[in-house]
């Protein structure tokens, strides 16, 4: 494997500052949940496989997921489900995903000084220092390991679902807008894993193309 520039391991340089990243995975997908994971990694810990874990093949995926198990002091994914995120929308549910991480690891008595927040928006969390990063993933290492738990996690998920409908290829696509995705609504249908307002905008766009 090529060699790739280490991930930043903190933002503030303060190894006493407990710096907890938040990413999710799914946010454009057609169908599945928007998957959020928040992770706490030790302070100074780098690896060249700690990075965006859309950079990493799948095989490098799963060995970066084992690397963060077995590394990181805290970590908590959830899924937010496509009823919840036709309820509020996309980006409230991705929002209340990373409350619930935040949340769940608080009240574990997870101690965090500090919230890295890959992308443009973020709700503050009880008054804990935050900063947002667009591109957080591929900067610094909390985050990209929030990003792999997310996707493997989400992907892993996406798998399972796929046996209950094949002939939409989740196996693969992982719910994204593939040739074979959208043909398949097409002739099949949407199915309770569907986004529809997700499709429903697919089909618009569609639409003004002939």
């Amino acid at each position: 494997m090529a060699k790739h520039i280490l991930l930043k391991s903190s933002y503030n340089n303060n190894p006493e500052l407990r710096e907890i990243g938040i990413d999710e995975a799914g946010r454009g997908a057609l169908a599945g949940p928007v998957t959020v994971a928040a992770c706490i990694m030790p302070a100074g810990f780098q690896h060249e496989l700690i990075r965006d874990s859309k950079l990493l093949s799948e095989g490098q995926r799963a060995e970066a997921y084992r690397m963060v198990m077995d590394n990181a002091l805290a970590y908590h994914v959830v899924h937010i489900y496509p009823d919840q995120i036709e309820e509020m929308n996309i980006l409230k549910a991705t929002l209340k995903g990373m409350h619930d991480c935040l949340t769940h690891l608080d009240e574990s008595g997870n101690r965090f000084d500090f919230i890295l927040v890959d992308g443009d928006q973020f709700h503050g969390y009880h008054g804990v220092p935050y900063e947002i990063i667009v591109g957080g993933d591929n900067k610094y290492v909390s985050i990209a390991a929030a990003s792999i738990i997310a996707k493997v996690t989400r992907d892993e998920y996406m798998k399972k679902i796929s046996k209950e409908h094949p002939e939409y290829g989740w196996g693969s696509n992982k719910g994204y807008g593939s040739a074979q995705h959208r043909n398949a609504i097409e002739t099949e249908g949407a199915t309770e894993y569907h986004r529809p307002s997700f499709i429903s905008h697919m089909l618009t766009k569609t639409s003004t193309l002939f």
